[in-house]
Order: structure tokens, then sequence, then C-alpha cells
């Protein structure tokens, strides 16, 4: 007994040195960048808000404009095969994992609270667990999920969900992203697992609360891996100002409009002026566009929801990025009202599980909308590959007794061909879902 508690005293000991070292070297080196404190999933400041109370049938999304972080598959034995940094595997388990959560959140009803025992027990059974990127609205996550338009979770915000089996039926879990409750409902989903749980076996991943340590307690679902080494990324500009100039005319609705003749200002900037717009693209790849006449509302018609207007910006976006090779994805990151009628929606890169920060700002495009008309837009087009080189990283443990709270992988891209991954942390380790939000609705 004295040897076993020896043993254990040693054991708490050297983790306590390792937690202390880490610490010190993130303030020394700078491996969590003050930089990048502002990103929509780490900031103080309001995460994304996906609000579509006010939506109608046939007015949401047809599309999903973001896909779950990262997933987990649960065996009934507790056996686990999580997936997080490879975009390949997770997108291919998306695709097959999909229409089980659409199916259960389209016959889930009647949800009630449940206790965080009853979730972390969920949690540990067998199933399929999703985060998101940022927290969305109920009925936004049911079009991107191809549900049609029910009363489930209305007003709720969510990042994390599991579809639990057993039992001989099927529960839907969800933890509220503002009040951090727990709720659970029935579902009519007969969905099994059997097929993914015979393609993946199980790897070393564990939710954050499960290691005891105490900067867990700020962000007990996050999901850490065992993985040390991530991707250097190759960054190139996507199209030339011309080509570039020709996608964005058209995604945007100008192109069979008049215009003057594109023409190079003094430092390289393309630019072309129409009747109700202007459009510029620096050499780089940044896309600037101004409607300088906005249509008038039609009077007594229903102003659009937050819903609407991503899958407006989606489409935009989409039309832009999508002709150009790249191996990054654009996800929705943000929907903001700075009133009742003007509205900015914006999306990020993300590649090999982490986030891109691009210049100062750190989006990869902000569009602005105005009663449901595109008012302004920037958009920062590159085009991102993940190398053979790999850069090492503190692990996952520790990085999450340095950061204090939740950390995300992020690269910084401020014009350079070569991109360096690092671990960025909230600067106040406030958890994302914590932070009051503004919405419509």
């Amino acid at each position: 007994m004295k040897t076993k508690k020896a043993v254990e005293g040693v054991k708490t000991a050297l983790i306590a040195v390792l937690i202390a070292g880490a610490v010190f070297l993130g303030g020394k080196t700078g491996l969590f960048n003050d930089m990048l404190s502002a990103l929509p999933f780490f900031s103080g400041e309001a995460p994304a808000v996906v609000s579509a109370s006010r939506a109608e049938e046939g007015g949401l999304p047809a599309k999903e404009a973001a896909r779950p972080l990262c997933i987990v598959i649960t065996d009934a034995a507790g056996e686990r095969y999580g997936v997080k940094y490879d975009t390949v595997s997770r997108n291919a388990i998306y695709d097959r994992t999909s229409s089980i959560f659409g199916e259960a959140l389209g016959s889930a009803s009647g949800f009630s609270q449940v206790s965080e025992e009853a979730w972390r027990e969920a949690l540990s059974g067998a199933g399929i667990y999703y985060e998101y990127i940022v927290p969305v609205e109920f009925p936004v996550l049911n079009a991107w999920l191809g549900v049609r338009a029910n009363d489930s979770g209305e007003g709720t915000r969510v990042r994390q969900l599991l579809v639990a089996f057993g039992g001989g039926k099927n529960a839907l879990y969800y933890r509220d992203s503002d009040s951090g409750a727990f709720y659970s409902a029935d579902t009519a989903s007969s969905a099994v697992i059997t097929e993914e749980l015979e393609l993946h076996s199980a790897n070393d991943v564990m939710f954050a609360y499960e290691t005891g340590a105490r900067a867990a307690g700020l962000s007990p679902y996050m999901l850490l891996t065992s993985e040390l080494a991530h991707s250097e990324l190759s960054a190139v500009q996507g199209a030339s100002a011309e080509e570039l100039l020709e996608i964005a005319l058209g995604a945007i609705g100008h192109a069979d409009e008049a215009y003057t003749a594109p023409f190079l200002n003094s430092e390289g900037t393309l630019t072309c002026v129409g009747e109700q717009f202007d459009i510029s693209v620096t050499r780089d790849g940044a896309v600037s566009y101004r409607r300088s006449v906005i249509p008038r509302a039609e009077e007594g018609r229903r102003a659009p929801t937050s819903g609407e207007l991503i899958e407006k910006a989606r489409v935009i976006v989409s039309d832009i990025f999508g002709v150009l090779p790249n191996e990054a994805e654009l996800f929705f990151e943000s929907c903001d009202f700075s009133s009742s009628q003007i509205c900015s929606v914006t999306f990020g890169y993300y590649i090999a599980g982490g986030r891109i920060h691009l210049r100062e700002e750190g989006y990869a495009a902000k569009l602005t909308f105005r009663e449901g008309a595109l008012l302004n837009a920037d958009v920062r087009v590159r085009s991102y590959s993940a190398t053979e080189e790999q850069a090492q990283l503190l692990p996952e443990m520790l990085a999450l007794a340095a950061a204090g709270g939740e950390f995300i992988l992020c690269y910084s891209d401020s014009g350079q061909e070569r991109l360096q991954p690092f671990w960025a942390a909230a600067e106040d380790n406030a958890p994302p879902d914590s932070a009051a939000h503004n919405g419509n609705g």
C-alpha cells in the first residue's frame, strides 16, 4: 500500500512539474498568440448568433454553411474514435452520419432538462457526437441537416449534440450554449452505427473533464487528442485580379450590367464602377464591393431572418471561392445585427482542423446586408494546401493547462507563402459558449 501511494505521489508531482513548465513556456514563447484572442470562437465578445425565430418554412438555408469541427463515435463498451484534425476523414464520417442527426432532430420532441451526470453518461455510451465551431440555433441547424421546420428547441443555440443509441431506441442530447444546461428527447430514429464502428478503431481521444485537470472546468467538453504533429501550410494567391473581378461580378449579380472598363490605380488595384456599385481587387486577392444604391424594401414585406441572410452570403462566397482550387474550407463564423436593418455575416478559412487568421481582421469574407440586399462585401481569396512538413506542438493536455481553458489550432496569414501551426487561446480564458450575444430575434 505504501509503495502504491509513493508511485501515485511521484505521478502527481510529475504532472505538476509538466503543467508548470507548460505555463512557463507558453508565456515565454508566445504559444498562445494574443493577436488571435479576437477570434469569434474565443473572444469575450458575442460569438456567432444564428437566429431564425421568425423563419418561415422554405426560407432557411438549403445547405450547411459549416460542418462540425470534430466528430466522436463511441461503441457500447465506451471505446471511442474521434476525428478533429483529419478533414478528409471528418467529412467522410459526416457524410455518412449527418442523416442520423437529421432523422433524430426531425423526430425529437418534448425536450426535457437532464443533469450533467446524465449527459456524461450518454457521452460514455454508444453514440455519435458533433461539435460545431460556433453556436447555431436549432431552426438553422435543422435546415443544414435537411430537416423540415419544427418547433424543437426554438431560440436555443447549440454547439454540442449527441445521438445516443441503446435500449431499443435512440435519444438526442444537446448542451444549451447560453445557459450551459443539458437537454434530451427520445426520437423515432432507428438508425444504428454498426458500420461506422466497423470502419474505425478506437484512438486516444478524451473529453477535457475526463482528465481531471483544473483548466477543464472552463471547457469540460473540449475534445483532446494525442496528436503532436500538425501540417505546415502553403499559401498562394488564388487567381489574378482580372479573373477575380470577373468571378466576383458574376457571383454578386452584376455581370450583365453596364460598368466602366476595369482600370488600375497607382497601387495596382483593379477597379470598375457601375451605376449602382463599385468593385475593386488588389494584387493579393482582396475583393472589395460597395453598393451605392440600395433598393427599398417592399412595404409590408417580412424582414429576412438570420438563416436566410447566412444562406445568401454562403451562396455568394461559394460562387467566388468554389471555382478556385483550395484545400481549405469556408465555414460560417458569425451573424451580427448592428440594427434591425443591417446585418453582417462572416466566414473563416479552416484546414486540417485549424483556423486561418487572415490579416488583422482574421476573417476570409464579410458580407453586410441592409434589408436583405447586399450592401458591402470584403473577400480575401487565398489558396491553401497542407505540405509534407509538420511542426511539433505542445501536447494538448499541457496546452489546456497553459491556456487555462479552450484553445484551437491556428495559422496566421499576413501574406507569406508558408504558414506555421500554433495553439491560440482566449485572452480572458472564458468558455466560448458563455459570452453574451446580439442577434435578430
